[in-house]
């Protein structure tokens, strides 16, 4: 079989003027980056309300280095739904440079089921995670500025929380020094980077409804303290106002097509382990306004990309899902039941039984969310009949549909029975979405609950003086907000040794911060970093440009 970037190079794309046809959009009402490539107008969209379309999420399993494919389920899926007449419009989720040359790999789906320019979209597309690097660096240059001279609003160099970005996983750039050079090079201070990914900034922009509601958002961002210990915000550095200038196009979102011609809108990305890991909701409200059903998918296992949807997203944007996919595959329930990687293509119905259990917990984490889930089985060439009919057989005795999907190997028609049980899902109106929680319970409450409740821990140890964050933050007015916990994705423990369904541990939060810009408290647990770090041996190190001007190695 050729490789994804084969296969994403031979396709045939239509020209965007005809996808935006099928959203009932005309050449003039878009703003092209090329043949293959448009932004939508925000402004457009308010005007041009037609729809109200099912949301349907796409969630998976706890991830394996096996691979799980929800993008490329998410992609089979939407195609599926063209096939069926349904109408469907995809939402996806940027790429960031850091897994594209890291290990991971780009977001644009794999074999048939890949949305298109599949180079582009991986690589810098329209521009907005540079343009969303940039609005950060100028926060943090504004800020330093204001250390060096003159300083009115008293901030303490010593407690500062806004660190700086760059969209790469660059391990040495987790804690630095600043302001080194003399009297002119600035104030000396503990520094540091989180990859853009998990910068406030792509959420605030992941969860903006308008530029107006941008540029507030931006205002509230607290940078530090002064040397009271008040929060300091953005809005005092008079920056809100030239960072939405920054951002203001790279708001619009961005539409492209499947292999299989179905309109696809990728749109922002943060990362679901240190991030609330959704795609825009501007992006997801255009598409409900244009589509009868929408498809979009939230990073890794339900216990982190689908419990922050739930919890983050949907509260923020009230939004009201319909149906959720949970995909598992044979090798990751193998991997979770103790098989090593390099013995997977052996049949193995124990270990698939032992990694059930995973799938179980994940099944019962969206239940409490009030919609049943759908298993989709992502099925691999080396799948045995016998492995299938126990994940099958399983679902059935815990009263949740499961199905088969193919779609690596094809375009749409290996996922039409997902769509059609999807499609009976979404017109059932069995789904009564709630969150997990309510705003006005406390943080370390909520916290505590997500932990229990979704992980399966005994509970929380508050470490590091978290706890007195806790008390400032619910001082300053931050209680009532949605948490965003950064945990490890391999484990629903903050282990990521611990796989399967781990039981008698407990999660160890060591720190708390502030993310009063995009509404929610970020609660880091265990050793998770913001600024991941590179391979023995990147993918970088496979990827050239031959002769012709063609890419190579691109995953």
């Amino acid at each position: 079989m050729p490789t994804d970037i084969e296969i994403a190079q031979s396709a045939k794309l239509k020209p965007i003027a005809e996808i935006a046809e099928k959203i009932g959009l005309d050449s003039t009402e878009i703003q092209p980056y090329g043949h293959y490539k448009a932004k939508i107008p925000l402004d457009l969209v308010e005007k041009r309300k037609s729809r109200e379309g099912k949301v349907v999420l796409v969630t998976g399993i706890s991830p394996t280095a096996a691979g799980e494919g929800k993008s490329t389920v998410s992609v089979g899926l939407a195609d599926a739904l063209t096939l069926r007449d349904r109408n469907p419009i995809l939402c996806l989720r940027e790429p960031s440079l850091g897994p594209v040359f890291g290990i991971k790999g780009g977001a644009a789906g794999g074999g048939y089921s890949q949305v298109v320019p599949m180079a582009d979209i991986n690589l810098h597309f329209t521009g907005d995670f540079h343009a969303i690097t940039s609005a950060h660096s100028l926060l943090s240059a504004l800020l330093d500025n204001h250390l060096f001279r003159p300083n009115s609003l008293e901030i303490d160099h010593r407690q500062i929380t806004w660190p700086r970005a760059v969209d790469m996983n660059d391990r040495a750039l987790r804690n630095i020094v600043v302001g080194l050079g003399g009297r002119t090079g600035g104030i000396p201070r503990e520094d540091g980077f989180v990859i853009t990914a998990a910068s406030e900034i792509m959420a605030i922009f992941c969860l903006s409804r308008s530029l107006e509601d941008l540029t507030n958002r931006l205002g509230n961002i607290i940078i530090g303290s002064t040397r009271n210990g008040d929060p300091v915000r953005a809005k005092e550095l008079n920056a809100p106002g030239a960072m939405t200038l920054l951002l203001k196009d790279s708001l619009n979102p961005n539409l492209v097509q499947t292999i299989g011609g179905t309109p696809a809108f990728i749109h922002g990305g943060p990362f679901a382990n240190i991030a609330h890991g959704c795609n825009s909701l501007v992006a997801t409200k255009t598409a409900i306004s244009l589509g009868d059903i929408v498809v979009t998918e939230a990073g890794f296992g339900a216990d982190l990309g689908a419990e922050k949807f739930f919890d983050i997203k949907c509260r923020i944007g009230e939004l009201q899902p319909q149906a959720v996919v949970i995909v598992a595959t044979i090798r990751a329930l193998k991997m979770n039941g103790g098989v090593p990687k390099n013995t997977l293509e052996n049949e193995d119905i124990n270990a698939v039984k032992k990694g059930l259990e995973n799938l179980k917990g994940h099944i019962e984490n969206v239940n409490k969310f009030g919609i049943p889930p759908i298993v989709a089985i992502n099925r691999f060439a080396t799948d045995t009949d016998s492995e299938i009919a126990a994940v099958l057989e399983a679902c059935k005795e815990w009263n949740t549909i499961c199905v088969e999907a193919d779609p690596h190997s094809q375009t749409g028609t290996g996922c039409l029975d997902l769509a059609d049980v999807v499609s009976e899902m979404v017109e059932s109106g069995v789904a009564n979405y709630r969150p997990l929680y309510p705003d006005e319970m406390g943080l370390r409450e909520k916290i505590e609950t997500v932990a229990t409740q979704i992980y399966g821990a005994e509970g929380v140890d508050f470490v590091g003086g978290s706890e007195a964050t806790i008390d400032h933050l619910e001082s300053i007015g931050m209680g009532n907000v949605p948490v965003c916990i950064a945990k490890t994705q391999y484990s629903f423990s903050d282990n990521p040794k611990l796989l399967g369904r781990p039981k008698g541990f407990r999660i160890s939060v060591r720190e708390v911060t502030p993310s009063a810009g995009a509404g929610f408290v970020v609660a880091k647990t265990g050793s998770i970093m913001t600024m991941p770090g590179l391979a023995l041996h990147p993918a970088s190190e496979g990827m050239s440009v031959s002769g012709n001007g063609e890419i190579v190695g691109l995953t």
